[in-house]
């Protein structure tokens, strides 16, 4: 086992499909000899030469032009949107054509891409940059989308993303890249696409998790533990297609629930998980389903970031909350 942090860790699972694949290519913007504006792809472009790892000009929709016509010519692109606030830009690319591939084409064609992107708050970053905009992905069939939260989590998810027949839309919180380091092993491995993780176990609430606020949960949890609250935490690495099994066995022990995210309340996951638990486990519920989020307003200006944000304080709140209903 090494001791890697997650941007290391992303940096060594495209290392290791490099190796494994000689059609894997990695490519967008700044990522060939600087390495990408957060060095993810630092080193390999040396390592595996300018026709596998390259630049392109900054526009995100020919990056996703090229990474589709290279899909159904039979490579592997692993393109880069250097932050995911500019998908719009790119958007048809990945929502009206990546992810109807196989089902416009009978099944004759896929789109084995892996668009990975930055996000996430924290880091004041200027506008449009720390946007949580996995929802507008997550909604629209035939993409996965994928979030991990540790470095163990981001290399094994990574490799399977990059080896799987369809579109993956890979997000790294930036806060994440670099604010501690975790247990990785240096061979291959995989971690199974659209399985969630409990990272903690728990009897009295379960919350429900994704990105940097699996960390914002975890420390809630450890807090509330002193007041005698055992808190379950899943993370659930992909948001699409959503792992409602282990969230729905998790609710029938714990029979109370909050669902954490960074983004908006109208955006993000939290709605259509809370419609899942209703569907699937309403009887099981003996308080409301409460969601912790930020408000609906745009992201705020990097100065007010800090109060915009929600943290691991509104999560005991919300948690105590449905324990005291």
């Amino acid at each position: 086992m090494a001791q890697m942090t997650m941007i290391q860790a992303i940096t060594e699972a495209m290392r290791t499909e490099l190796k494994n694949d000689e059609n894997v290519l990695v490519f967008g913007e700044d990522v060939g000899q600087n390495g990408g504006v957060f060095r993810a792809t630092e080193g390999l472009q040396k390592e595996f030469g300018e026709d596998r790892v390259f630049d392109t000009p900054l526009a995100e929709s020919g990056i996703g032009g090229l990474a589709i016509g290279l899909g159904l010519q039979g490579f592997r692109p692993v393109p880069e949107i250097q932050f995911f606030g500019f998908v719009y830009e790119v958007m048809d690319s990945i929502n009206g054509q990546m992810a109807r591939m196989r089902y416009r084409s009978g099944g004759t064609h896929t789109s084995p891409i892996t668009v990975r992107s930055p996000f996430g708050g924290g880091v004041h970053t200027p506008e449009l940059h720390a946007d949580s905009l996995e929802g507008l992905v997550a909604q629209q069939p035939g993409l996965k989308v994928v979030i991990p939260s540790t470095p163990y989590d981001a290399k094994g998810l990574l490799i399977s993303s990059i080896r799987d027949n369809d579109p993956v839309i890979f997000l790294e919180h930036m806060k994440l890249y670099r604010s501690f380091r975790g247990e990785v092993p240096e061979e291959e491995y995989t971690i199974e696409l659209g399985k969630a993780d409990v990272k903690r176990e728990g009897k009295d609430v379960t919350i429900v998790t994704y990105g940097a606020m699996v960390h914002a949960s975890l420390k809630a949890a450890e807090e509330l533990e002193k007041d005698g609250v055992s808190v379950e935490v899943i993370d659930l690495r992909t948001v699409s297609p959503i792992d409602t099994e282990t969230i729905v066995e998790s609710v029938k022990k714990t029979n109370r629930v909050v669902i954490v995210q960074e983004a908006q309340r109208q955006a993000g996951m939290a709605a259509h998980i809370t419609a899942e638990i209703q569907e699937r486990a309403i009887l099981h519920l003996e308080a409301p389903i409460l969601r912790v989020t930020a408000p609906d307003t745009v992201y705020s200006f990097s100065e007010a970031e800090e109060v915009w944000l929600p943290n691991h304080k509104d999560i005991v709140e919300k948690v105590n909350n449905v324990m005291n209903f």
